[in-house]
């Protein structure tokens, strides 16, 4: 409560005009007493001049006093400096302390040693960097008025029984604090129980909360529910929507439909590519959701202006939608490596346009090298979609195998190779313990 400021014991009447008088000095200065009525204020003008001065020192103004008045019934030597000192402290620089008054004038009521140093002996029990405490503050200064034993340890409890890495908290506190302040029954549940059923695996769901804690945050009603229909109005297959939102969990928060109703006409405008061509290439890379129409078309010009018919260049967009979002600098090396090192003809190009994605120098290059040393004669596919030991196994084998179109995914099993049995070994687990291949983007 605020500290009251008395020298001498004073009488009710007295009591009275000093509270006239210091009212009508706030009144001067463009402060509003009337929420002061029933708040003890201090026996003379000049201590409550004090404590606006005070407050206007590190940048408050009259209006920021006026949205919480109720700040001048703390004494600048019982109240304000200890727990300013103690907020600098731990991290807050001094120049910022006004800003975070002002952001959360109730501070200038806690207690340091009551209130204050437990919140911050939590976040560090959290794994929060000491170096970070001042940015969580700052970036959610409410979280000096929660219960320790209410909303901020039950948050971390739920999402720790879901599969979120104990050790990842404190980042995760870090980057979004807010969720500490979310409750579990109305807030982060419902939210982890509908992505769930979309069929997303917990350990799944924990990954992409360990990494971007801020879709907790999310409305599950206002966004993302109506996010996963837009998905499903534009032709993304139910079961594909898993995997699209493991790819990029972002896409349950963006304005969606507004976003693909501009890109799907974009798409057929510029490439013919109808709506379900458009569904495919969201299903492979939706990511492409959030790409400024112009950086797409820059490899769509290259790619045309290497004489490749428009259909061509469709057809390479929906096999490899991460074309759109290659550099077109790094394109051209390759193009011209594949034209005058390799000599083949650009029709291999529009059957493997992944060739694109892989590095000229690492992969590209080193490998075609022993290729052509061994004297081997193979598709783009063969030599580039393998691994480097796959690749030496290949170099050393006396026949060319027959090509496969590599591993397979089906929502809800396990991963499985063309002509093998499951990878997998394990013990058998629940659909919720199945691992889901595309996750590259986590």
């Amino acid at each position: 409560m605020p500290s009251v400021t008395w020298g001498v014991v004073q009488g009710k009447k007295e009591k009275l005009v000093n509270r006239v008088k210091i009212c009508d000095y706030l009144k001067t200065l463009g402060i509003i007493p009337d929420e002061l009525e029933n708040l003890e204020l201090p026996s003379t003008v000049e201590v409550m001049s004090e404590r606006v001065q005070f407050l206007q020192k590190l940048g408050l103004t009259i209006d920021d006093i006026n949205e919480y008045p109720l700040m001048l019934g703390c004494s600048v030597r019982k109240n304000m400096i200890p727990v300013l000192g103690y907020l600098e402290k731990v991290g807050i620089p001094k120049s910022k302390l006004g800003e975070f008054v002002k952001n959360y004038p109730q501070v200038l009521h806690t207690s340091v040693v009551v209130e204050v140093a437990p919140v911050i002996k939590f976040l560090r029990g959290l794994d929060v960097e000491k170096q970070d405490i001042g940015y969580v503050l700052q970036k959610y200064p409410e979280l000096l008025g929660f219960k320790l034993e209410g909303t901020m340890s039950t948050s971390v409890a739920y999402l720790v029984s879901i599969g979120v890495s104990p050790r990842d908290i404190g980042p995760m506190v870090t980057q979004y604090p807010y969720f500490l302040g979310m409750r579990v029954g109305t807030v982060i549940k419902p939210l982890v129980d509908y992505l769930v059923s979309l069929g997303l695996p917990k350990k799944i769901l924990a990954r992409m909360l360990e990494k971007r804690a801020y879709i907790v945050g999310y409305d599950l009603e206002e966004t993302v529910k109506l996010n996963v229909d837009c998905l499903i109005s534009f032709g993304i297959r139910r079961e594909a929507i898993a995997s699209v939102i493991a790819q990029y969990p972002q896409i349950l928060g963006l304005p969606l439909k507004a976003k693909l109703s501009s890109l799907q006409y974009f798409f057929n405008l510029k490439l013919k590519i109808d709506p379900d061509g458009f569904a495919c290439i969201i299903e492979k890379m939706p990511q492409i959701a959030s790409l400024n129409q112009h950086v797409i078309m820059k490899p769509i010009e290259f790619l045309l202006g290497r004489g490749l018919p428009l259909e061509d260049v469709a057809i390479m967009v929906m096999k490899c939608p991460q074309l759109v979002a290659l550099r077109v600098e790094l394109m051209k090396k390759s193009y011209y490596y594949f034209k005058s090192e390799m000599g083949r003809p650009v029709k291999e190009l529009v059957e493997f346009p992944e060739y694109f994605t892989y590095s000229l120098e690492c992969r590209i290059k080193p490998r075609y090298t022993k290729l052509q040393s061994k004297g081997i004669r193979c598709s783009l596919n063969w030599f580039l979609n393998c691994s480097d030991q796959r690749f030496e196994e290949r170099l050393q084998g006396d026949y060319i195998e027959s090509e496969s179109l590599g591993p397979s995914f089906c929502m809800g099993g396990k991963l499985e190779l063309p002509g093998s049995d499951v990878v997998s070994d394990e013990e058998d687990e629940s659909d919720d313990e199945v691992l889901y291949r595309r996750t590259v983007s986590l």
